[in-house]
């Protein structure tokens, strides 16, 4: 038992629910130990399906236990930064919902604070994970598609937006709209796949057309019309980096296009380029003059990208290396979003202080 690792997961909603499930799998290399959440019911629930000993009745109480090494943060936006801050500082290692914070402020003081403890940070970016987006990383490592000089990369949602005046569409709790809920996802796979360029400008324009007239609305969360919609339902960016390449961005929660509902990856390379959508994708190149293509799939039997996520977590604490998915790489994608809003509300470019 001395190899395993003690968990705690604060949060027990969907998304804990999901964490839970995937750690619980993970006999052998882990235990949660203790899981809490503000609707203690729905921690208990969880408790009793995945059999974790200890409910405990806030997220405070279980970062201070001994009985865990490692705390898994799946709660809203809000919460992100003052629980890592305090798990980092109480010596734990810390798994954390993305996006990272609610902006890049907070998420730099996460970043601190583990760069001054050397714990594990990650963020829980599953994309990255996913067996295509893996396939397609290994080619560009191996440089088959020479230099990536641009990519595209969105997700456009037709008609979902999530828990209309909930924390999800109130700026103050959430941060933003579709742009830092599903954009960060779409933003994070397509600057790792690119080889990690590091970006120096940003131009964007956010829209609000739907969520203030209560259209648009999807099947996630349960809307309280008495509540708030201050985010945008559509976002729009172009990422310049410092070697010169970019990357456009466009998402949406609810949006009047012919659209598939399916994230999407472009990129594209002075040798080859590459396709990824929705669990499939492409390789493609030209040879003695003539177009070629290479289907990506998933494998069968693949365990998932959760299953590969959570066993990375727990051997970078057992190894003491740094994630793919690592606290620099959250707080950069914090940084260009809070770019993108500035530029909108300026109408300017906006040049990223990494000081």
């Amino acid at each position: 038992m001395a190899n395993i690792i003690r968990i705690g997961i604060i949060g027990a909603g969907n998304i804990g629910g999901v964490h839970a499930k995937e750690f619980s799998a993970l006999s052998d290399q882990c235990q949660i130990t203790a899981i809490t959440d503000a609707y203690l019911p729905l921690a208990q629930e969880k408790a009793t399906l995945y059999g974790i000993a200890a409910v405990v009745e806030t997220p405070e109480a279980l970062i201070e236990r001994e009985d865990v090494d490692a705390v898994i943060i799946g709660v809203p936006n809000q919460h992100h930064a003052p629980l890592a801050i305090r798990a980092i500082e109480a010596g734990k290692h810390v798994l954390l919902e993305k996006p990272m914070a609610i902006n890049s402020h907070e998420a730099r003081r996460i970043y601190d604070a583990s760069k001054q403890t050397g714990a594990v940070v990650m963020i829980a970016h599953q994309m990255r994970f996913e067996s295509v987006p893996m396939q397609i990383k290994e080619q560009v490592e191996r440089g088959e598609l020479g230099r990536i000089y641009t990519a595209k990369t969105g997700w456009y949602r037709r008609k979902g937006i999530p828990g209309w005046g909930t924390w999800f569409t109130r700026m103050d709790q959430s941060g933003g709209g579709p742009l830092i809920d599903i954009g960060v996802h779409m933003l994070d796979l397509a600057l790792y796949l690119m080889g990690n360029p590091k970006p120096v400008s940003v131009y964007g324009a956010t829209y609000a057309e739907f969520g203030p007239k209560r259209k648009g609305i999807g099947t996630w969360g349960k809307p309280n019309w008495d509540g708030v919609y201050d985010v945008e339902d559509f976002a729009t960016a172009l990422i310049k980096m410092e070697d010169g390449s970019t990357l456009s961005l466009e998402v949406s929660w609810a949006v009047h296009m012919d659209t598939d509902n399916a994230p999407f990856v472009h990129l594209m390379g002075s040798e080859g380029g590459a396709s990824y959508k929705a669990g499939s994708g492409k390789l493609l190149t030209e040879k003695f003059d003539r177009p070629i293509e290479t289907s990506l799939s998933k494998p069968e039997n693949d365990e998932g990208e959760r299953a590969r996520l959570s066993r990375h977590f727990l051997a970078c604490i057992r190894e003491g290396k740094q994630p793919i998915t690592s606290a620099l790489s959250g707080y950069t994608n914090n940084l260009i979003l809070d770019a993108i809003y500035e530029s909108s509300r300026t109408g300017n470019e906006v040049k990223l202080n990494w000081d």
